[in-house]
């Protein structure tokens, strides 16, 4: 029997719960080609949203083409300008004969180099001169522009782990370009999101870069308690199991609302489960969850300095003047500016996030393991 819950892996149909507004709103974004940029911590479920939402787009437009690109191990402009056009190109094509004459027909002062597997159902690969791009990288930039207009159509072109663009070499020159050209295209738009929070929120809030402004901001939130609970409700009893109501929120308390982790606790509860799940079931799972994770909590809490140690000792305590002479004496922090530099040190490194002035754990398991674990010895 397939266990009932996805985590890791983008949730499609059933294995998709809840954001109906924010889905509702990107579906609406898609067809209607306005820009959109989402922002939210790891793991808490972007790329399943905009897969979601683009299934409902391309099925409600049959002129919409929508393209997904992932940025993940591309960390220079070659690979880059590559990947936008094979995406590009194979997402606006019918069969790979199509791919290719495109490939060929969009390009005046370009030479693709274009290469297919052995198998013709395999999407096309496409690379360039490094040198020929340096010298005509607009060409790639407005390929979807011509594209669509040529073709009739509109093309939504969504770009995964987008931060990474900051990484290139003189990346505000590489953002205004790709701003320059994206920001004149009328039937193309664009939807980008990453798993670095706070690196979009310094690409996409700071007044001060080229894509201030770009799109509109899409924040998620954490899952509502009462659809996480339905969810699980549901999943279990379509598998022949029962799981109370105090279990269920139980799951939701100890994953702290976080989607990836309440798929994942409620999974490890329910392979426990024969009948019913039970709010024991839930601990034990949630138990063997964090000693599954230590290892990794150990090595992340070995970067650390000890400032930051001491910072997150007071944060964990619930300490709410930590600047205060007291707090300091008492948690062996140094200075007002050691906490400053601390918490940013920590909201750079994904490991604490900052919403509306409120400091909070990005990962809810890391925070109980420090509590329970770190902490306590």
């Amino acid at each position: 029997m397939e266990t009932p819950f996805i985590f890791g892996k983008i949730a499609t149909e059933k294995n998709f719960t809840d954001r109906e507004q924010e889905t509702a709103t990107l579906l609406a974004h898609f067809t209607s080609l306005i820009n959109t940029i989402i922002i939210s911590p790891r793991r808490w479920g972007k790329s399943s949203l905009v897969n979601k939402a683009s299934k409902l787009a391309l099925a409600a437009d049959n002129k919409l083409r929508i393209c997904h690109i992932d940025l993940f191990n591309v960390r220079n402009e070659e690979y880059f300008y590559s990947l936008l056009a094979q995406k590009v190109i194979t997402a606006t094509s019918s069969k790979w004969e199509e791919a290719i004459e495109n490939a060929k027909k969009f390009f005046s002062h370009l030479v693709p180099k274009i290469s297919i597997g052995t198998d013709p159902t395999n999407e096309i690969s496409i690379n360039f001169d490094w040198e020929d791009i340096r010298h005509n990288p607009d060409e790639v930039l407005d390929l979807a522009e011509k594209i669509a207009q040529e073709k009739g159509l509109k093309i939504v072109i969504c770009i995964d782990e987008f931060q990474n663009i900051s990484r290139f070499g003189d990346p505000d020159y590489f953002q205004k370009k790709l701003r320059s050209h994206w920001q004149q295209q009328q039937h193309v738009a664009y939807c980008l999101y990453g798993s670095k929070r706070h690196m979009m929120l310094e690409v996409f809030t700071d007044s001060s870069k080229p894509f201030y402004k770009f799109g509109n901001l899409m924040f998620l939130n954490k899952i509502e308690t009462k659809c996480l609970m339905k969810f699980f409700d549901k999943r279990f009893s379509e598998t022949g199991k029962h799981i109370s109501k105090e279990a269920r929120l139980l799951i939701v308390n100890l994953a702290d609302n976080h989607p990836y982790y309440a798929q994942q606790l409620a999974q490890l509860s329910w392979l426990r489960t024969k009948d019913k799940c039970t709010e024991e079931i839930v601990r034990e799972a949630h138990e063997a969850l964090v000693e599954q994770l230590s290892l990794l909590f150990v090595t992340i809490t070995e970067t650390l300095t000890t400032q930051q140690i001491c910072y997150l000792k007071a944060l964990i305590a619930g300490e709410k003047s930590i600047s205060s002479t007291e707090v300091m004496h008492r948690y062996n922090i140094s200075s007002p500016t050691s906490i400053v530099r601390s918490k940013a040190a920590l909201i750079k490194n994904d490991i604490l996030d900052k919403l509306a002035g409120k400091i909070s754990f990005q990962d809810p398991i890391y925070a109980y393991w420090l509590k329970t674990q770190y902490f306590a010895k």
